[in-house]
């Protein structure tokens, strides 16, 4: 009898430490016991973030000696190879993924998600911490989507609404323990809170966000007091300005390193914060993070990071996820091929202020819809770059790019603003791209526009950064009202537009932005989308890489 109830008290913890249950942490061993427990060890931590599906080797931008140099990187054939060969030659390693997983490529669109799911699987991660775009297929799908992969998921600051605002349950645990040689490695994961402002609304319906600061200083305390942690790290997807301000507060005392997602940064060198080391290992599976750990006696003796390259050619491309993934996307791969156009010039999307992806985007669209005054589009850094011609010697956009460059296909709407109107809308982007304070800035660059003239001061005060703006070539009129387009998100008010609130007379127009773009390059390929110079900062380099300042740190 008392082997019976051995045997199912045995298989009853076995399955609790699998399932992940919402709310109940999990404590995780990473191998059997030895006779011998060791005093002296070395734990390595590996993150990748925001890879947005992009499952190939891809031109990768890098900015060296001020020019920018294209590489292949990525793709996760590539970074199954990559891994194989770190936790060969790692005796205790740790993979974790900080959001952005699932959002990003047309196979993602076409399949909702579900492509995913078995080469994230295949690949081996420990733990995950969903990133914005999680909800891009609302909450019913981001749960199916994440509840199917077989590592466990913590987010300490999602919870199911209640149905009037209010926050019921956390959807995932707060945090995870990995337990090593007796030593415990506590993680406690965060998301951005602003994602019912920064994605379309409807994505995010049935989920409350709260701010990581009202609860951080309990978790850290469960996890240090408590749980005896020997290391206490958090995963996050905020973005490294809100990362940064995270590890100056006095909730994050505790806290030896956030590992971050969200802006696509690629620090090289931990920043120091107040209370915290912070840092954010790039995008689109370029790079691999990788923290070491060194304990001594159960103390964290010392750590030590490096960002590493995924390089295409000298990782070769597993066979096993070559044949994976083509089983996932052959039923869509000669619409993902097929060629659209062509571009005389590289395409990318890493620049705060301008780039070529986003001059193409509204260049396809002021073309389609010539009679508008100005044409908005958001500032943002997803899309790996494309450089690489073929036998035409011009390089090819395809449908894929396409998808990649705007993974929702939304309706063009236009409307009508009046010149102040403008003005205030515009001071407050550029806030929330140059904030003083870490805080007040999120993820997401420049605004883009075409039609208008801004000159600004990117480091100036709140709310007086422009030095001057022009509309068609005549400076702007605070009274006159003028026609604007950007894109619907699903969700908004008929009144807003891009952010933009207020908006009058606002209609959707007959075309998506993907068929703008393809009709556009249909008539004009090759195209040639330089950056017009349509913004322009007084204060700071038109190829500036980055939002963050105050630090010691550099977008390479």
């Amino acid at each position: 009898m008392k082997s019976t109830r051995r045997k199912f008290l045995t298989q009853l913890g076995a399955i609790g430490a699998t399932t992940g249950l919402a709310g109940v942490p999990q404590v995780a061993e990473a191998s059997k016991k030895p006779k011998q427990i060791p005093s002296k060890f070395k734990v390595s931590i590996l993150q990748t973030t925001d890879v947005h599906c992009q499952i190939h080797a891809h031109d990768e931008l890098f900015w060296e000696n001020g020019e920018a140099v294209f590489r292949k990187t990525g793709g996760y054939s590539h970074l199954k190879t990559f891994l194989d060969q770190e936790r060969e030659n790692t005796e205790h390693s740790f993979l974790i993924d900080t959001g952005d997983m699932f959002q990003g490529s047309e196979l993602s669109v076409k399949t909702t998600g579900e492509a995913m799911i078995p080469i994230l699987n295949s690949l081996g991660y420990d733990l995950y911490l969903p990133g914005n775009w999680e909800v891009v297929y609302y909450k019913k799908t981001m749960q199916h989507l994440l509840g199917s992969l077989t590592a466990p998921k913590i987010c300490a600051n999602m919870y199911h609404d209640l149905g009037d605002g209010t926050k019921g349950e956390l959807i995932f645990p707060p945090y995870y323990i990995w337990s090593i040689n007796g030593v415990k490695i506590g993680f406690l994961g965060y998301t951005d809170h602003l994602v019912p402002k920064r994605q379309s609304p409807n994505y995010s319906k049935g989920i409350v966000y709260t701010k990581p600061e009202e609860n951080l200083a309990h978790y850290v305390d469960v996890l240090r007091n408590q749980e005896k942690c020997a290391f206490v790290g958090i995963i996050a997807h905020l973005g490294l300005s809100q990362q940064i301000h995270l590890g100056n507060i006095p909730a994050c005392e505790g806290v030896d390193y956030i590992l971050g997602g969200d802006t696509h940064e690629r620090v090289r060198t931990p920043i120091q914060s107040t209370y915290a080391k912070v840092v954010e290992p790039g995008a689109f599976g370029s790079f691999v993070g990788k923290l070491e750990l060194e304990f001594d006696n159960g103390k964290l003796v010392g750590d030590s990071y490096d960002l590493l390259e995924v390089d295409a050619e000298k990782f070769p491309a597993s066979p096993e996820m070559i044949d994976l993934i083509k089983s996932k996307e052959g039923p869509y791969l000669d619409n993902i091929q097929e060629i659209v156009g062509y571009s005389s010039i590289p395409l990318y999307r890493y620049f705060v202020i301008e780039n070529t992806i986003d001059t193409l985007v509204l260049d396809a669209i002021s073309w389609q819809i010539p009679e508008v005054d100005i044409i908005l589009s958001n500032g943002f850094r997803f899309c790996p770059p494309r450089s690489t011609p073929d036998h035409t010697g011009n390089i090819p956009i395809t449908n894929g790019f396409i998808y990649d460059m705007l993974p929702v296909n939304s309706a063009i709407r236009t409307g009508e603003v009046t010149g102040e109107q403008v003005v205030n809308w515009l001071e407050k982007e550029l806030n929330n791209v140059f904030a003083k304070e870490a805080s007040k800035r999120f993820g997401g660059w420049v605004v883009k526009f075409k039609g208008m003239q801004v000159k600004f001061y990117a480091f100036g005060e709140e709310g007086n950064r422009i030095e001057e703006i022009k509309i068609g070539g005549e400076p702007i009129n605070l009274k006159k009202k003028y026609t604007i387009s950007a894109c619907e998100r699903e969700g908004d008010p008929d009144e807003i537009l891009c952010r933009f609130e207020g908006v009058e007379k606002t209609n959707n127009t007959q075309y998506t932005l993907h068929e703008a773009i393809r009709n556009y390059l249909a008539a004009n390929s090759p195209v040639s989308p330089t950056p017009p110079k349509s913004a322009i900062a007084l204060d700071a380099p038109e190829t500036l890489l980055t939002q963050v300042s105050g630090v010691p740190y550099q977008f390479t």
